[in-house]
């Protein structure tokens, strides 16, 4: 096995926000050749985020409690890999955060219930696969000492959960699966534009600005083409879009942005902003919404 390890340095984000320094691996092991991203781990206060790319563009999550080695999966579609990296970290896998029922997030949760006995499997959908707790919004648990909330964000998927990680003295991080990406946001296949917007600016938009985003695919440059259609005049847009470039040129991820940064750039959580109301030729946020996720389904860069 070889492991190459750097660390991050210090400076400014694209969009001028300080950057947070970690420490960052990035394995090279015959499971993970091949893969869309490299995988990398991010290491804050007490927390581990280790960033496991999966399938064509998806990312699988293992959050580790640094005070006790217990961890949490998010949304393992290929529970092999998943099973190798808790080998390889040394850590207890004792649960299963599943964003929503699609395949490509659910799917592999029933072969890593039978590779991982005694998992407890969360979502907030009866159709997720080996679910064993359901949960609803506001809903608390924890991966050792890290506080878990389950934030109800339908509308991509009618039970889509968004999962807020916090600690005292960390720095927070939620994952959004398919509701919130990085320069964008998902489909709207069972909910609405008010639903949308609720999740979006009033649920994550309200979490600390500085909390880390940690989405579902990767996807960034292509939403980010597409924010700069809607606000071509937006800097923090343009400065996005090269760094983006750049660490997709190296194979390495775009995650993770946080809340502060997407209320930059990302035309879903700005349409609030007048740039945005203008674009969509309308004063109600809703239908901002509304207008611009129809105008980016259609989007051809």
């Amino acid at each position: 096995m070889f492991r190459a390890l750097f660390r991050a340095l210090p400076g400014k984000v694209s969009n001028g926000l300080t950057a947070t320094y970690f420490t960052v691996s990035a394995w090279a092991t015959v499971g993970f050749r091949g893969a869309h991203s490299v995988s990398q781990s991010d290491t804050y206060p007490k927390m581990k985020v280790h960033i496991l790319p999966a399938l064509s563009d998806n990312y699988m999550y293992l959050i580790v409690d640094e005070a006790t080695k217990e961890a949490a999966i998010v949304d393992p579609v290929e529970p092999d890999k998943v099973v190798r990296a808790v080998s390889q970290e040394g850590v207890k896998l004792t649960s299963v955060l599943t964003t929503h029922h699609h395949w490509d997030h659910a799917g592999g949760n029933a072969n890593l219930v039978k590779q991982v006995p005694g998992l407890t499997v969360y979502g907030g959908d009866d159709r997720i696969d080996a679910l064993t707790k359901k949960v609803s919004h506001g809903d608390k648990f924890s991966i050792g000492q890290l506080n878990v909330k389950c934030l109800f964000t339908p509308c991509h998927t009618a039970g889509h959960i968004c999962y807020f990680v916090e600690s005292p003295g960390n720095t927070p991080a939620v994952f959004t699966g398919d509701t919130l990406f990085i320069g964008g946001c998902g489909r709207f296949f069972e909910g609405t534009p008010d639903q949308m917007h609720k999740a979006l600016i009033d649920t994550l938009g309200n979490l600390p600005p500085e909390t880390k985003v940690y989405c579902g695919h990767e996807y960034t440059v292509a939403n980010l083409k597409f924010a700069q259609h809607v606000e071509p005049d937006n800097q923090h847009i343009q400065s996005k879009i090269s760094w983006s470039q750049q660490k997709r040129s190296k194979q390495e991820p775009t995650v993770p942005s946080t809340i502060g940064e997407e209320k930059l750039f990302n035309p879903f959580m700005r349409v609030i902003e007048p740039s945005i109301l203008k674009h969509a030729n309308t004063q109600d946020s809703i239908k901002a919404m509304e207008f611009v996720r129809r105008e980016k389904d259609s989007f051809k860069a």
